[in-house]
């Protein structure tokens, strides 16, 4: 690409980089820190060791974000793994990685989170009022209108998260303040038993599960201003503020409730607010988790488009996502499909009808589905599919040293400090997850591997549209979708 593409790209970037820490924090930040704590403190021995825990998911995540920054600052196209994936390994890695995030893995955590909002939406406003079909109704309607929102153009997406993140942040902190100032006495002791300690390992599951998301600023590269500088500070930022966070909200768990009570508790956030504040904190906290479910649902449909568009803009076969609306600064269509497939996902893995559709067809192949556990079903989806994300993520890992080699002349704006031994930890921390998930899920992992492999025909199928090959040099920036507008 010349100067006047370059001169393009820029004039498409619309992100600061309040407005990347923002998508990071509000993505990550969900319903996760309300519902792992307990699962958390329940596999460690005492207050201090789970705190512990949630430091050390903080610094791996660090880690992560380390390596991401040198690869989305190097290749600063839209579409983050993708970009990386296709440029290290090929068109065909990467075409798999885009197709498995529009098919079931982005998708489905964006119905995931809309049902969270859903869970919340119906016990606050009448469960009765839509009968049965309430939380289906609500969690439809949470992503119809986001969608809606940011096909109205960049801005309006990015200000729909910025108030979002801004109130669950407000939110949080309320929940500090009631742990600091209606602290239980002797708040901090408490061991657990030996035989009652749990699992390390789990809790490391749990802790960087909650984690999971900071790395889809990448997503947007394109369309961040001063990316060399601000997706570094953007990834780095976010995740440090994530961390915060997270140890913050933990302690006040631990100030407001007692080890053994965080351990004990099904609601942990709720019982923290009812204690000083009785119905009406329970009230205020089904806000708060509403408002951070449909942040982090905003923030997926923000990002998760963005993949789709570069994904359209290579391979012929999907050449419609890559189609940009030019005066919105949105990729209307990207936005338009995943809105199309998530509600699909919604109808068919959060109603009963659809989920005994998928029951009857798992039992034909000779397994059973059990129990649909986990925000009208999508938890089981997101935990079947999970051995594929952590997949890529290792793919991404490795990908660095791949490009490292590949790339050598290409100048990097940001590289990884104590190379090779940082991206080595991101990818012993992706090949444990990898391994956990499958362990976890066991046979039904077959479901995420088929969601990959029906993507194969389509990649056959598929033209592609530009050359494998794209120059990366700083005065030659890789094309950005609105190159095929």
């Amino acid at each position: 690409m010349g100067p006047d593409g370059e001169k393009r790209q820029e004039g498409n970037a619309q992100l600061g980089l309040w407005d990347a820490v923002s998508l990071i924090v509000g993505i990550v930040v969900g319903a996760g820190i309300y519902e792992s704590a307990p699962l958390v403190f329940q596999n460690v021995s005492g207050p201090w060791m789970g705190l512990g825990v949630w430091a050390l998911g903080g610094v791996l995540s660090l880690v992560g974000a380390l390596c991401y920054a040198e690869l989305a600052t190097t290749y600063p196209r839209s579409g983050g793994d993708y970009v990386y994936l296709t440029r290290a390994y090929g068109s065909w890695v990467g075409f798999l990685f885009g197709w498995a995030q529009l098919a079931v893995i982005l998708t489905g955590s964006i119905g995931a989170m809309a049902y969270v909002f859903a869970d919340y939406a119906a016990r606050l406003w009448r469960p009765e009022a839509f009968g049965p079909y309430s939380t289906f109704l609500y969690a439809a309607l949470a992503v119809a209108v986001l969608s809606l929102l940011n096909i109205l153009g960049v801005a309006f997406g990015k200000r729909t998260q910025n108030v979002l993140t801004a109130a669950k942040v407000l939110g949080l902190g309320g929940i500090l303040v009631a742990g600091l100032v209606w602290a239980q006495p002797a708040a901090w002791q408490g061991q657990a038993a030996a035989a009652d300690s749990g699992s390390f390992q789990l809790a490391m599951i749990f802790v960087l599960y909650t984690y999971g998301g900071w790395n889809d600023a990448a997503f947007v590269a394109a369309e961040v201003k001063d990316r060399r500088r601000n997706l570094t500070w953007s990834l780095l930022l976010g995740t440090a503020a994530i961390t915060l966070i997270y140890l913050l909200v933990n302690a006040a768990y631990l100030l407001g409730l007692g080890f053994t009570g965080v351990r004990q508790a099904k609601e942990v956030a709720t019982d923290v607010l009812h204690g000083p504040f009785g119905t009406f904190g329970s009230q205020v906290m089904c806000v708060l988790v509403m408002i951070s479910a449909l942040g982090a649902v905003n923030g997926l449909i923000f990002a998760g488009a963005r993949v789709y568009a570069t994904l359209g803009s290579d391979h012929s076969v999907f050449a419609w996502l890559g189609r940009w609306h030019p005066g919105r600064g949105a990729p209307l269509w990207s936005l338009v499909t995943q809105g199309v497939i998530s509600l699909g996902l919604i109808a068919l893995v959060g109603t009963e009808a659809g989920r005994a559709l998928i029951g009857e067809l798992m039992r034909k192949f000779g397994h059973e589905v059990g129990a649909w556990q986990g925000h009208g079903g999508f938890g089981t989806l997101v935990a079947w599919t999970a051995p594929v994300f952590w997949f890529f993520f290792l793919l991404t890992g490795v990908s660095l040293f791949v490009l490292r080699f590949k790339d050598r002349r290409i100048e990097r704006p940001f590289s990884v400090p104590l190379y090779p031994l940082i991206p080595l930890i991101f990818c012993v921390t992706c090949l444990f997850m990898l391994y956990s998930s499958i362990m976890y899920v066991k046979a039904f992992a077959l479901v995420g591997a088929a969601v990959v492999l029906a993507g194969l025909p389509l990649f056959f199928l598929s033209r592609r549209r530009t050359p494998a090959e794209v120059p990366v040099a700083p005065g030659s920036l890789p094309e950005s979708a609105t190159e095929y507008a």
